[in-house]
């Protein structure tokens, strides 16, 4: 029990850093999105993993050698599928907007990043036949269920703010939305492909709270190539965007700017180095709940956070009862997890 408690309380932990890691994007002026992102990814996918990984692994180099290149492209491969649902989540925000956008993308997520990867290893069926495993589906249900009530709510709440989305198609939405989840689940294809490279790292000596991390070099640097290259061809190519022009603000900007934008970048790995913690600490036979207690999780402290920040001012007592009773569902949920793991 308390492996498992430390577990969904390392998951709270990323899923809070998670859903606060926009925040200091918003405090960045005069510069474009494509470089704010660019800057942040340069923590978040490239020096963050690469330190962290350098401080782990007594022989960095030697360590990436002796994984198989099998292992080493799918753990890439699906770092880039990541990459693409990364940046198709701007499209479905432009079409469908913030709330209803992230709810249709994460419900999807959801779905797949926790049911594929033990579909994939042919134990779909004993997992969800085991003992804990009716706890287990009404907590992925329950999740379902309330980030379906916190995403509603959160369109009431623009609704009665006048904020709309910039070109509402929701037939083009949705179909953006399921594909941004789809592709956005390759982060769990991707970690659950890397299990044997958390296994050759505690081999060496890894702690296995730590295992996990030395994987998002190659994880990281799928999804970095594919987000590099959306932003960098957008600052080369179109006429409105450049590089140049934003890098050329006055030491104050660039210094509060590159601030801002590392802040968040620290932010968002920080994420997943708590997901490693977390999934460290879930008992094996489960280890495809990771992926939906980060994800439900992360939609509940995006709540919480939004509320904080005085989001929901002026929407009303209704969508804020509604966000309330959509985030104890969530809550509810992850309880369900905990009783289906001990079973």
């Amino acid at each position: 029990m308390p492996s498992i408690v430390a577990g969904i309380g390392w998951h709270m932990i990323g899923a809070a850093a998670a859903a606060s890691f926009y925040a200091p994007i918003e405090k960045v002026k005069k510069w474009s999105w494509e470089t704010t992102w660019a800057v942040a990814g340069i923590f978040s996918w490239v020096l963050l993993p690469i330190g962290v990984s350098l401080v782990l692994l007594p022989h960095f180099a030697a360590f990436y050698a002796g994984i198989s290149t099998s292992t080493l492209t799918k753990v890439f491969l699906f770092g880039c599928m990541w990459g693409i649902g990364n940046v198709n989540y701007g499209l479905t925000m432009r079409y469908l907007g913030m709330s209803l956008g992230i709810g249709v993308a994460i419900g999807v997520t959801l779905i797949v990043g926790t049911l594929m990867p033990p579909l994939m290893h042919g134990q779909f069926l004993a997992v969800f036949t085991s003992a804990g495993g009716a706890w287990t589906m009404a907590g992925i249900g329950l999740a379902l269920l309330g980030i379906a009530i916190v995403s509603w709510a959160g369109h009431q709440k623009e609704r009665a703010q006048g904020i709309s989305a910039e070109e509402f198609d929701l037939k083009k939405g949705l179909i953006l939305a399921i594909l941004c989840g789809i592709f956005s689940s390759g982060m769990s294809f991707a970690i659950d492909a890397a299990r044997p490279m958390a296994a050759a790292a505690q081999h060496i000596g890894v702690k296995p709270l730590y295992a996990a991390l030395p994987s998002y070099v190659i994880i990281m640097g799928g999804g970095a190539l594919v987000n590099f290259g959306y932003c960098f061809s957008r600052l080369g190519f179109l006429k409105n965007l450049s590089l140049r022009n934003d890098l050329s603000q006055g030491p104050s900007t660039l210094l509060i700017n590159g601030c801002m934008a590392a802040s968040a970048g620290i932010m968002w790995y920080l994420q997943f180095f708590f997901y490693a913690w977390g999934a460290a600490s879930i008992p094996a036979r489960l280890f495809f709940i990771n992926w939906m207690l980060h994800m439900s999780l992360y939609v509940l402290f995006g709540g919480l956070i939004g509320l904080a920040l005085g989001e929901w001012r002026g929407a009303g007592s209704r969508p804020i009862r509604w966000l309330w009773v959509g985030m104890a569902i969530i809550i509810a949920a992850a309880n369900c997890i905990g009783l289906g793991a001990t079973s």
